[in-house]
């Protein structure tokens, strides 16, 4: 997956607060399951490079001790910061994708009819792809069944959604 679409870095949650008197910083991930800082020695905080000295699980998110952040006013200085790693650094195998990697992506058919564009991954107990094709929005869930290959260096998604999927206009936010 080296394509020029494709991120060298990925934003995976953010600071949400300072913790304890010696700098550490709460950080809440995107994917409340993930397991990325447990191994991640090196995360970037609104851009700003930062070594990780430890990290551990918390009830919500994650406690982090970074190097140069040595108390509890410094933390708080980087509340509400994006946390961003370096792809390379999450340890992805041969065609493991990466959500963020399908916005973007151009969506066709079997028969390789245009489909739409993923805009957006909509979370929750189902995630589904958010395609734009004009004026029409489609909700696809991310299932194997409607999602039947990814080529994120092309830039391709191809589906083969159910009969009746239900479109709605497009909002303009």
């Amino acid at each position: 997956m080296t394509g020029e679409r494709v991120k060298e870095r990925l934003e995976i949650g953010g600071v949400a607060r300072a913790h304890g008197i010696r700098g550490e910083v709460a950080i809440v991930t995107h994917d409340p399951d993930s397991v990325a800082l447990e191994t991640i020695k090196t995360i970037y905080i609104a851009g700003v490079e930062y070594h990780i000295l430890e990290a551990r699980s918390a009830d919500k998110g994650w406690l982090v001790r970074l190097e140069g952040i040595p108390t509890r006013t410094e933390a708080e200085g980087l509340r509400g910061k994006p946390v961003e790693v370096d792809r390379a650094a999450l340890g992805l195998v041969e065609g493991e994708v990466l959500l963020d990697d399908l916005v973007g992506c151009k969506v066709v058919l079997p028969d390789g009819s245009p489909w739409g564009t993923i805009v957006e991954i909509e979370g929750g107990f189902q995630d589904l792809l958010v395609i734009h094709d004009g004026e029409l929005e489609r909700l696809l869930p991310l299932v194997d069944e409607f999602v039947k290959t990814i080529d994120t260096a092309a830039g391709i998604v191809t589906v083969d959604p159910p009969e009746g999927l239900p479109t709605s206009p497009v909002v303009r936010r």
